[in-house]
């Protein structure tokens, strides 16, 4: 099979929406798209969103940010979000374990009629719709690796539920426009990811495993630490969602790596390259905590040419190296 080489579509004149965009993830794709010369306002409630990862944009002439809540829907008479969009990227809602409980209804609330206002939108604009669907959408696999064929296997009324089936309904509400009203779709599902712009406070097992060796503290891992999750840095991450948003592909399409770890792995290697003496310490399961999750990335490959580059002891590197900074600390 040739090399799959996707042409830009998304670039200079075009004006693009980033939903969530003072997000982690969705930070990092509004960088690359104004580095393309694209101009991009990004919405943002700041409920797990922070002004300090768009802080270096304020004088930027191509960006723009609206302070708004996507459940509201979008404001009328702001000037940024007057002219029609050529792309919406729905990224916004909280994504760790720890929001499940905090911000069950407003993860609800955004993931469905947070959706259906954006997917108006692009009905309104003609503009292509992404949206950034999960690795949750298959609960916890019977079918390893995990291929977008496979439906998943999803506690709808677990804790967990709030988000992997408000991301399967914002999945069945992308389609249904695309159908019915003929908006151009794609739907990216994301695995889990890693790298600079983490909150010290996310919850999920990278940055705590960090912050805790760091600090010196005892590592902290649910169950067993048998259970093993496939590790993103996120400019591998960003690199697939562009290609997806540029191609003419509706997915949905998985994205991440093959790197799988377990937790126990995971927690003594953050230990190893932070120079902790930190012990590993176990506490009880999390209800509905996946045992095995690794993308099958096939599709990627024969789609978009996608293969992530940074390796994991490189990326979490730098991820602690930033980590580190915040802290004030030396790793």
């Amino acid at each position: 099979m040739g090399v799959v080489e996707i042409v830009q579509r998304f670039g200079p004149g075009h004006r693009i929406l980033v939903a969530g965009g003072a997000g982690f993830v969705p930070s990092h794709v509004v960088d690359r798209l104004l580095e393309r010369g694209a101009s991009v306002v990004a919405v943002d409630n700041f409920i797990t969103g922070a002004k300090e990862n768009i802080a270096h944009l304020e004088r930027h002439p191509r960006f723009a940010f609206v302070e708004a809540d996507l459940v509201d829907g979008l404001p009328a008479d702001v000037p940024a979000l007057e002219q029609p969009f050529d792309a919406i990227l729905q990224l916004a809602s909280p994504a760790s374990p720890t929001d499940f409980r905090r911000y069950a209804l407003e993860i609800l609330r955004v993931n469905s009629v947070g959706t259906l206002h954006l997917l108006e939108r692009a009905v309104a604009d003609g503009a292509r719709f992404l949206l950034a669907s999960t690795s949750e959408a298959y609960g916890d696999p019977l079918v390893h690796p995990q291929p977008e064929t496979y439906w998943g296997n999803v506690n709808p009324i677990g804790v967990r539920a709030v988000y992997d089936e408000s991301k399967r309904f914002a999945e069945a509400a992308t389609m249904a426009y695309q159908r019915d009203r003929g908006v151009d779709v794609a739907i990216v599902r994301i695995f889990n990811t890693y790298g600079p712009r983490m909150a010290i406070d996310d919850g999920r097992a990278i940055p705590t495993f960090i912050t805790q060796a760091l600090r010196g503290e005892p590592v902290t891992v649910f169950g067993t630490g048998e259970q093993t999750r496939s590790i993103c840095y996120v400019d591998d991450l960003v690199r697939g969602i562009l290609a997806l948003l540029d191609s003419h592909e509706t997915g949905p399409v998985n994205c991440g790596t093959q790197h799988e770890i377990s937790m126990d792995a995971l927690a003594n290697e953050i230990i190893r390259l932070t120079g902790s003496s930190s012990p590993v310490v176990h506490l009880p399961k999390m209800p509905d905590d996946p045992e095995r999750r690794r993308p099958d990335l096939t599709l990627a490959g024969q789609l978009l040419g996608y293969a992530p580059t940074v390796g994991p002891e490189e990326g979490l590197r730098r991820t602690i190296a930033y980590f580190a900074d915040r802290l004030g600390t030396q790793s």
